[in-house]
C-alpha cells in the first residue's frame, strides 16, 4: 500500500494542479460582465486524495449516507456540494431533482464518466471509443433484454435455480450452516453463463468463475499496474476471463460457419451475427469484452441483492411469512413439475415490493458518475466543463423528505401512491437506465420463490452488517442455518 501511495504521488501531480486551479479560481462570469457564478460550496480536502478516504470509510462502515448528510448540512446546501473523489473535482447531487437533471441531460450537457480503473479493465479495441461502444451495446442488448424476449428465459432461470439449490443448499444435515454470499455469486454467475453464452459445462463455468472474484477489488484501488497491487491482480484476472470467453467466441463462430447452433437464442450468437456499418464483422475480442462486462455486472449486483433479501427475511419473520404465503399460493396453483412462467412472476407483487425495499436500503453500488461536456449551471452554481458529477443512491434513498422514517423496512412504500420521481434509482435513470432491470427482476423473483418454498433459516450472526467494500458485501459472508421446509414445519 505504501508503494502504491508513493507511485500515485509521483504520477498525479497533474491532478493536483487541476484541483489547485479550481480552488483558486472559484468563480466565472456568466453571460453578463458583472454577474459572477460560483462553484458549489464544499471542500476538495487533501491534495490528490481529496475526500476519497472519508467517502470510502463511511461506505465500509455501512453508513455511506453520512458522507453526504454531513456535507450538505455543513454547507447549508441540500441540493449540491463540491468535493474531490478519485483524484477529480466533483459536484455531488443530493436530491431527486439533481438525479433528474443528470439523467435527462445525458449526452447533452453531461456524458458518462468512469475512473481510470474501469477504462483500463473494460477497454475496447481501437475500432470505436468507449462512449460509442456503450451506445452500440445498449442497442444490441435491447432485443435480448426486453420483457417479451425475457419471457422465454424464465423456465431456464427456474431450472437453473432448482439445480443450484439441490446441489449447494439441500444437504443431508437438517440444520446445515452455509454462507450465502459465495453461493449467491456462484448462482448468478452460473445463470449468466447459461443465458449469455449457453454454457452449461460445470468445469468451464468454474474456470471462468475462479478469477472473477478479484475483479471488484480493482474498481476503486489505485490504478497502478505493478505486481502485488490489487489493481494488477484485477487486471490479470480480467485478461484471463476475457481470454477464456474469446476462445468460446471463436469456437461459436466456427460452429455457425458449419451451420451449428443456428437456433441458439443466447447473446453470444446474436453478437456474432452483428456487423459494423462498414459491413465488417465484430472482432472476437470486442465480443468477448462486451460479454465479460455483462457477466461482471451480473456477478456482483444481483448476487448482493439476493444476499440482502436473505438477511432481511431472516430478521423480519412477518415479512418472510407474507412472502411465503404469496409464493406457496403460486406453487400450489401449478401442476407438479411445471416450471415458472411469466404469469406466475406477475403474481409476485408483495415479493417484488420486498425486493424493492431491499434495493432502497441496500443498493448494490453507491452510484455512478458523469462529466460536464460544457460549462453549465445547476441551482445557481457553476459546473465548469470537464468537472465530474456524482449521483449517489443513498442521497435520496435514505432521505426522509422522500421516504418517511427512512431506516425502517417497509415494503408498503411500493404498494401505495407513486414515489417522488427520481428519488428511487437503484437502476439509474434516463438514457443510461440499467438495460438489465427486467432481467434482474425476473432472476430475483425466481430465486425468492424457490428459496422460501423450500427453506426457512436463521442468521448465525444476527448482528452481521452489509458494507460497501467497494461493492455491497456482508461482513462475514452471511452464514445462515437452514431448515428444510418439511422438517421446519414439523418442528413448528
Amino acid at each position: 500500500m505504501e508503494m502504491e501511495l508513493f507511485i500515485l504521488f509521483l504520477v498525479s501531480l497533474y491532478s493536483l494542479f487541476r484541483l489547485l486551479y479550481i480552488n483558486v479560481n472559484p468563480t466565472r462570469k456568466s453571460g453578463s460582465d458583472t454577474e459572477v457564478v460560483e462553484l458549489p460550496p464544499g471542500s476538495t480536502g487533501w491534495p490528490i486524495i481529496g475526500e476519497t478516504l472519508e467517502y470510502l470509510r463511511t461506505a465500509k462502515q455501512g453508513v455511506p449516507e453520512k458522507f453526504i448528510d454531513y456535507r450538505r448540512n455543513k454547507y447549508s446546501s441540500s441540493k449540491v456540494f463540491k468535493t474531490s473523489l478519485l483524484r477529480e473535482s466533483m459536484a455531488v447531487m443530493c436530491t431527486a431533482a439533481g438525479n433528474k437533471f443528470l439523467f435527462l441531460n445525458e449526452n447533452k450537457l453531461v456524458k458518462s464518466w468512469w475512473p481510470a480503473n474501469f477504462e483500463m479493465m473494460f477497454a475496447n479495441s481501437d475500432k470505436t471509443d468507449t462512449f460509442q461502444e456503450s451506445i452500440r451495446l445498449r442497442k444490441l442488448l435491447a432485443p435480448f433484454l426486453k420483457p417479451d424476449a425475457l419471457h422465454m428465459y424464465i423456465g431456464v432461470m427456474d431450472e437453473v435455480t432448482k439445480q443450484h439449490l439441490d446441489m449447494y443448499w439441500s444437504l443431508d444435515d437438517e440444520k446445515v450452516v452455509i454462507k450465502v454470499h459465495p453461493l449467491a455469486k456462484k448462482y448468478t454467475f452460473t445463470l449468466a453463463c447459461r443465458l449469455l453464452l449457453n454454457l452449461e459445462d460445470p468445469k468451464l463455468v468454474g474456470k471462468l468463475e475462479e478469477p472473477i472474484g478479484l475483479i471488484s477489488s480493482g474498481f476503486i484501488s489505485l490504478p497502478i499496474d505493478l505486481p502485488g497491487t490489487k489493481f494488477n491482480r484485477a487486471i490479470r484476472a480480467s485478461k484471463q476471463i476475457k481470454k477464456e470467453i474469446e476462445t468460446m467466441v471463436k469456437q461459436r463462430r466456427r460452429d455457425l460457419g458449419l451451420r451449428l447452433h443456428l437456433h441458439d437464442q443466447d447473446l453470444l450468437s446474436r453478437l456474432l451475427m452483428e456487423t459494423y456499418r462498414d459491413g465488417e464483422e465484430m472482432k472476437e475480442s470486442d465480443i468477448a469484452n462486451k460479454l465479460y462486462g455483462l457477466i461482471v455486472g451480473a456477478y456482483d449486483n444481483v448476487s448482493t441483492t439476493l444476499v440482502s433479501i436473505v438477511m432481511y427475511l431472516s430478521q423480519l419473520p412477518h415479512v418472510y411469512d407474507a412472502v411465503l404465503k404469496e409464493q406457496m399460493e403460486i406453487a400450489e396453483s401449478k401442476p407438479e413439475g411445471e416450471l415458472l412462467k411469466w404469469g406466475d412472476l406477475q403474481k409476485m407483487k408483495y415479493s417484488w415490493s420486498v425486493a424493492c425495499e431491499v434495493l432502497r436500503l441496500l443498493p448494490p453500488i453507491l452510484g455512478t458518475f458523469r462529466e460536464a461536456v460544457t460549462d453549465l449551471t445547476y441551482e445557481g452554481y457553476l459546473i465548469p466543463k470537464g468537472m465530474k458529477l456524482h449521483w449517489n443512491m443513498f442521497a435520496t434513498h435514505k432521505n426522509p423528505e422522500y421516504f418517511p422514517d427512512p431506516h425502517k423496512f417497509d415494503p408498503s412504500r411500493f404498494q401505495g401512491p407513486p414515489l417522488v420521481p427520481y428519488s428511487y434509482v437503484p437502476f439509474g435513470g434516463g438514457p443510461r437506465m440499467c438495460p438489465g432491470k427486467e432481467y434482474a427482476r425476473f432472476k430475483i423473483l425466481v430465486f425468492m420463490h424457490n428459496l422460501v418454498i423450500r427453506f426457512n433459516w436463521e442468521m448465525v450472526f444476527p448482528d452481521e452488517k452489509m458494507i460497501m467494500d467497494p461493492v455491497l458485501v456482508p461482513t462475514r459472508g452471511l452464514a445462515i442455518r437452514l431448515f428444510p421446509r418439511s422438517s421446519h414445519t414439523k418442528k413448528a
